[in-house]
């Protein structure tokens, strides 16, 4: 399977803002749920953002009301706006393509790091 692929990661300062993109690289006939995940130095690897096959978007509670998830079907990508960020959201954040059943298709993406200076 081709992965997905990430871009727009980056360092910035305590209540900045960062647009990340994922080229979904998914294939024509399964429908597919599209998630950000992210983990920081020293802890597991978390939920953020969802986009499902339907265009629903789900969000972890710490990130409610400062990022924003997005896709755009004509570039075949999802966007992740990212505002008012802080030290704690400092991690490598991670595309992840889902597909439904019956389809079997399960892929990451390698991530791309996001810095928050305080």
């Amino acid at each position: 399977q081709v992965q997905p692929v990430e871009s727009g990661g980056g360092s910035v300062q305590a209540g900045g803002s960062l647009r990340l993109s994922c080229a979904v690289n998914k294939g024509p006939i399964c429908k597919y749920d599209m998630m950000w995940h992210r983990q920081a130095p020293g802890k597991e690897r978390e939920f953020v953002s969802g986009i499902d096959s339907d265009g629903r978007t789900t969000y972890a509670d710490f990130v409610k009301g400062r990022f924003t998830a997005a896709q755009d079907n004509a570039k075949m990508t999802i966007n992740l706006q990212m505002n008012s960020l802080q030290p704690e959201d400092t991690a490598i954040y991670y595309c992840r393509r889902r597909a439904r059943r019956p389809c079997l298709d399960d892929t990451w993406g390698q991530g791309t790091q996001v810095t928050v200076s305080s």
